[in-house]
């Protein structure tokens, strides 16, 4: 028990609390936004072309130099997803702060524009963790 009143521990507690939470978030935005730029370098190399040899060619050698300097993360699936991420979502301006890469990983996997948007705002109003959106919604992201 703080032996100078709950109230001020609470107050510095909660304190914290907040300036915790709101670093977090905005480091995970700033990474959301990194996965965007990647996507996009991505993209325009392959000059909106996927299929063809070098855009093949360059996502290999993309994952195997950033996994060599910058550990997991940077598979080939993971780096196509960046991509598509980017094809999706081609103005930086729109991303939304509150959802994480994982959500918008998931998000992705959506086929069209309209149930893309209803669920961003879905996890958005409803303060949907990852784990709730994937629970909530699994019969559309397998």
């Amino acid at each position: 028990m703080f032996p100078y009143g709950d109230e001020e521990y609470e107050n510095v507690k909660n304190t914290l609390e907040k300036a915790r939470s709101k670093a977090y978030a905005s480091i995970n935005f700033y990474m959301v936004k990194a996965y965007w730029e990647i996507g996009k370098t991505i993209y325009l190399a392959q000059e909106e072309n996927e299929r063809a040899e070098y855009g093949k060619e360059l996502i290999s050698e993309l994952s195997k130099e950033l996994t060599n300097d910058y550990g997991r993360g940077f598979d080939k699936s993971n780096l196509s997803r960046m991509r598509k991420f980017y094809a999706l979502f081609n103005n930086v301006d729109a991303l939304r702060q509150e959802l994480s890469w994982t959500h918008y990983r998931m998000i992705i996997k959506l086929n069209d524009e309209i149930r893309r948007k209803f669920y961003i705002d879905e996890c958005i109003k409803s303060n949907w963790s990852t784990r709730q959106f994937r629970k909530t919604n699994k019969f559309i992201l397998l």
